[in-house]
């Protein structure tokens, strides 16, 4: 089934209620990619938050944006979807957060040439059509030395068992929508890292996230949110997602922007 980009301009509050399927990207998805990126910009490259600011392409309704706001650094969130960004503009307004949320699109972002030193771009690679255009933009707008952070789904049979087939499609165990997600435009890491390449980006880690539950603990928070035990968000705290060195399914890592030579 073809993936449907229009589901993000649904009425009402579809991020943040736990009510709703992409709570679990708040709720499961963030526990693994939230530390890891905090590591790599604090840990691996130094960075101080409060003089660092970062773009965030593809920010929907600021699941991610907020909780990097959080950490202290300066954020800036683009995406195509307007009501996603009414959602996140009034929430981060409710949170005390000043994140500076614009419409724009990856294959267009609209900021001058090497304008941010980090740029994130999570649950969005595996959703476009011209995946060399978005990676051409971003690194147009990371400047010398900067950092991009990524995350994505592998193209593996893994994959289409888990993400299309129980998620997906099988009706006793789905909890998103049937064209949320498109298999054909998943990604693998060597792909992912010879689009950087052609762009100048040199991939510095590839790590792989994944739920702490098993499969057949996954089959049976999928079956209690189907019987009505769970919401999204309890399942997705149920399915919590951490870091491992698998591949096979979702991934995430950074890559940096060479230093230009004096």
């Amino acid at each position: 089934m073809p993936i449907d980009n229009t589901l993000y301009d649904l009425p009402g509050d579809i991020w943040w209620d736990d009510a709703h399927p992409l709570a679990t990207l708040r709720t499961m998805v963030n526990p693994g990619r939230v530390p890891y990126f905090l590591h790599v910009l604090v840990n691996r490259l130094e960075l101080n938050p409060s003089d660092t600011r970062v773009l965030e392409v593809g920010c929907g309704g600021g699941l991610l944006a907020e909780e990097i706001a959080g950490l202290g650094f300066s954020v800036t969130g683009i995406d195509p979807s307007e009501p996603s960004l009414t959602i996140a503009r009034a929430h981060a307004a409710r949170s005390g957060f000043r994140i500076d949320y614009r419409t724009g699109v990856g294959e267009r972002i609209p900021f001058p040439d090497a304008s941010f030193p980090v740029v994130l771009c999570c649950d969005v690679l595996e959703h476009v059509q011209d995946l060399d255009k978005v990676v051409a933009e971003i690194a147009r707008v990371l400047a010398p030395g900067g950092v991009f952070l990524y995350d994505t789904i592998n193209r593996t049979l893994l994959s289409k068992l888990i993400a299309i087939k129980v998620i997906q499609e099988w009706p006793a165990t789905r909890f998103v929508p049937a064209n949320l997600h498109d298999w054909q435009l998943f990604i693998k890491p060597a792909e992912l890292r010879s689009v950087l390449e052609r762009h100048g980006l040199n991939n510095i880690e590839t790590t792989g996230l994944r739920p702490a539950a098993g499969p057949l603990a996954l089959l049976r928070a999928a079956r209690d949110f189907r019987s009505g035990k769970l919401n999204f968000g309890q399942l997705g705290r149920r399915l919590a997602f951490r870091r491992t060195r698998l591949l096979a399914c979702s991934y995430m890592g950074y890559a940096r922007e060479p230093v230009l030579s004096t």
